[in-house]
């Protein structure tokens, strides 16, 4: 991982420092994702805060910063065309308690079983992703309302300015770590800007070009503290109707981005966050969003870079970062409106390189094709789509993988013991994928009269493992063979039609385990 990544304890000065840091980089962002779902920018801004406060608060993960995301802006886009904000707040309430049931139910533990593949193509994906986001800031609105490319002067500043950013970010730890580097860049590029009357957009020059031409000279950042309200909608079966999928999708989406990035940090820091609480977290947030209008939102893999590498460890960094968010809203909007785009653009390009997981090139030079092939995928499918279709791809594409691979390894040693008998020591699982090469192992024509199967290295794992046993017993039953079947678990033997007279049972040596199937359910 790239060195902006540091080890550094949490500290108070650390964690304030961070916060301030990444709350000048949550303000585009906010306003940016407010217009992909449809909203005003204040919308986005609320968001930021609450989600910010309320995770960092009492979620599981300190030090992960959480926020209006794209991710969740673009499921939003349909339901506000279609039916206006106050939906889009009864929605995300609604995902809220989604979320919460899901930690409630312990859900959150599965996503330790994402696959490693999967994950690096996550981190990839999304990289990729912020990278092609920052593009659009070299784009202006011309005289017709086109969005077009900078060009001559405006956009050599612009480059230059991003280049001197990521330079600062990338020199300064050499010299001092005393204050976050992202910071330092921010405030000297926005005072060279000022200083040198430099013709350098900023980040109010970004939020009007997203209005109408006639609401330009009256767009501001500044507003006010959030209050509460319920969403006006009908309380009632349509409504539910309405709300629901968009809720179930952003339930998905925003649980999935959220305990992927908190494995990332996770990797990152060397610790371990509680996935379960991070959910109910995650969910409390979003339900405190629906009823003072924000438009929710999950952790923000960008901003919780740019957090762990200035430092920002502890929950008080994720605090203070939707505080100091919430006081430019109130007192100091004009601050935040001057900040040149250029500075953020190059911080964020910072946080794309250190995200990106360049060993993931080690995987594809080395001999597994299969990880390789899932990486690409999930990566390719991120960029494309969506975050939440390219885990389930993923984890799909690596159990098949991962069954493939089990079924070509079910083996068996065979031989004759002193009564003459012959012994089939079964060794690897029998399930779905490996029943072909199971019912391969054995040669029922050519077999003495006893037959013994021994299980003791095996296990059955589903439905489908039961019926090759079932067919295997038919066969030697009709050749006139006596079958032995040996160490398999009480629950196969109970599922067993044609093969459970042959099972002999060693209550000391039988295994115990569960199998797959509906008919114990």
């Amino acid at each position: 991982m790239f060195s902006l990544i540091t080890s550094r304890d949490s500290n108070v000065k650390n964690d304030l420092l961070s916060g301030i840091t990444v709350a000048l980089a949550l303000v585009p962002e906010a306003v940016a994702f407010a217009f992909v779902a449809g909203v005003e920018p204040m919308i986005g801004l609320y968001a930021a805060f609450m989600m910010g406060l309320i995770t960092s608060a009492i979620g599981g993960r300190p030090g992960m910063i959480s926020g209006a995301t794209g991710a969740m802006a673009v499921v939003m886009v349909a339901l506000v065309a279609q039916h206006g904000v106050q939906y889009l707040f009864a929605a995300v309430v609604l995902a809220g308690i989604l979320q919460i049931l899901a930690g409630i139910f312990k859900l959150g533990k599965f996503i330790r079983l994402v696959p490693y593949p999967v994950m690096l193509g996550f981190v990839n994906g999304l990289a990729i992703v912020i990278f092609l986001a920052q593009l659009g800031q070299f784009k202006i609105v011309n005289d017709i309302g086109e969005h077009v490319w900078m060009q001559g002067p405006l956009l050599y500043i612009m480059l230059g300015l991003t280049a001197l950013t990521m330079g600062i970010i990338y020199f300064l730890p050499k010299l001092t770590k005393a204050v976050p580097a992202s910071l330092v860049a921010i405030v000297t590029v926005t005072a060279i800007v000022h200083g040198l009357d430099l013709e350098a957009r900023t980040v109010i020059d970004f939020v009007r070009d997203m209005v109408p031409a006639e609401q330009k000279a009256t767009v501001t950042l500044a507003g006010e503290l959030p209050s509460f309200a319920i969403p006006v909608v009908p309380f009632n079966w349509d409504t539910l109707i309405i709300i629901l999928p968009t809720s179930i999708i952003l339930m998905l989406v925003g649980l999935i981005e959220s305990l992927l990035t908190m494995s990332l940090i996770d990797d990152l820091t060397d610790t371990r966050g509680q996935g379960n609480r991070e959910c109910v977290g995650q969910g409390v947030a979003n339900t405190v969003n629906g009823f003072f209008g924000g438009m929710g939102g999950c952790a923000m893999i960008g901003q919780s870079m740019i957090n762990i590498s200035s430092g920002g460890r502890g929950r008080l960094s994720g605090i203070s970062a939707a505080l100091v968010l919430l006081a430019f809203i109130l007192f100091a909007a004009p601050l935040i409106e001057m900040i040149p785009l250029a500075a953020l653009v190059g911080v964020m390009f910072m946080v794309v390189i250190g995200t990106f997981e360049w060993a993931s090139f080690r995987i594809v030079r080395g001999v597994n094709k299969e990880d390789a092939i899932v990486l690409f995928a999930v990566t390719i499918i991120t960029v494309i789509f969506d975050l939440a279709i390219a885990v389930v791809v993923g984890v799909i594409m690596s159990a098949l993988v991962f069954a493939w691979k089990h079924a070509t390894h079910i083996v068996s040693k065979a031989h004759i013991d002193e009564d003459g008998w012959k012994v089939y020591e079964i060794d690897g699982p029998v399930f779905f994928g490996s029943v072909l090469h199971f019912k391969d192992l054995f040669t029922p024509p050519d077999d003495p009269e006893h037959v013994v199967i021994d299980f003791k290295e095996s296990r059955i794992w589903d439905s489908s493992g039961v019926d090759a046993i079932d067919n295997l017993a038919e066969k030697y039953r009709k050749l006139d063979k006596k079958l032995h079947i040996r160490h398999i678990s009480p629950e196969c033997r109970n599922l067993l039609t044609k093969a459970q007279e042959f099972v002999e049972i060693n209550v000391e040596e039988d295994p115990r385990y569960h199998i797959a199937t509906d008919k114990l359910a």
